[in-house]
């Protein structure tokens, strides 16, 4: 049986990647970067704060991690909100301890329901990257510009009145966009994202609107795909991160600078019997003389300005 002929037509169909948005480049090939104070590898810490609603909406998808049971689904939606008051205090302070300024993936809707979380994230000298609405607020293909428009700009200008500052960064849900998103996101002011996964350092995004950065934030070392979905234990955890640093740090001894991705749910690692192995690891990693801590927007200036 042959395929009917409109099953081979993709309107984005093209040489290479099927889009312009940046050219192919080898990793390896690249100019050298280095790092502030002489660091050869970077962790940027990234926690994803997020809000539940009791109600899920499965259009454009369902986001990960949402309520899975018969309404009101009490159990998964206390679970998430444990997240919000102890996980993200426990994280917080486990930075704190190693002295290390992280970035904090918020859900708007967080500023308006938890002011004061807000405030103490700041006042931590954090930083906060717009995360959406809140995790109904979900993004794909097919999704009308102006309603996404709408929904980016409503997340922006709700955390900037909360922070007294636009955020620079933006993490979509599940790291989901529609072939529009980064063009939006650029006209908003936003300076860099977090949803291509594909590099281990920025590289910059060209759209119709200008450009913007993008940071790769890493899919595979989330404490939700370890531990939530592939059932390891924390020390495996620990282990995955330190064998990733082992490794990027040869590299550098090569290649130059790296950077590795550190993506945090309050309710996932903030337990517990958790939460004092992932102490260990983190405290090993400031111990380390080539090893810093970074924000977002810390890397995103630091590589700039060696553009």
């Amino acid at each position: 049986m042959s395929l009917d002929p409109s099953y081979l037509e993709y309107p984005k169909r093209g040489r290479g990647m099927d889009h312009a948005y940046y050219p192919y480049s080898n990793l390896f090939g690249r100019k050298p970067v280095s790092w502030p104070d002489d660091k050869k590898l970077l962790i940027w810490p990234v926690i994803s704060l997020e809000y539940f609603p009791m109600m899920p909406d499965d259009d454009p998808f369902r986001a990960p991690g949402h309520m899975q049971t018969a309404y009101p689904d009490y159990r998964h939606y206390t679970a998430r909100e444990y997240g919000t008051r102890i996980g993200i205090y426990r994280l917080l302070d486990a930075f704190e301890k190693v002295r290390a300024k992280v970035s904090v993936a918020t859900n708007s809707v967080m500023a308006e329901r938890y002011p004061e979380l807000i405030e103490d994230i700041l006042s931590g000298g954090h930083e906060i990257i717009a995360h959406s609405t809140d995790m109904n607020g979900t993004i794909a293909g097919g999704m009308d510009e102006a309603d996404e428009k709408a929904l980016i700009n409503a997340a922006l200008t709700t955390l900037e009145e909360a922070t007294g500052k636009r955020p620079r960064g933006w993490l979509s849900i599940a790291r989901s966009q529609s072939f529009k998103t980064a063009k939006l996101l650029a006209e908003a002011g936003v300076e860099y994202m977090c949803d291509w996964a594909n590099d281990e350092l920025p590289y910059r995004f060209k759209t119709d609107a200008g450009t913007i950065t993008n940071i790769p934030l890493n899919h595979e070392l989330s404490d939700r795909q370890i531990i939530n979905v592939q059932q390891h234990s924390v020390d495996s955890y620990a282990q995955q991160i330190r064998d990733a640093a082992d490794w990027l740090l040869a590299e550098a001894e090569s290649y130059g600078g790296r950077m590795l991705p550190m993506h945090l749910t309050p309710y996932i690692m903030g337990l517990p019997y958790r939460i004092s192995g992932f102490e260990k690891l983190i405290a090993s990693f400031a111990e380390h003389n080539d090893i810093g801590f970074a924000r977002g927007d810390a890397i995103l200036n630091s590589w700039k300005a060696q553009q």
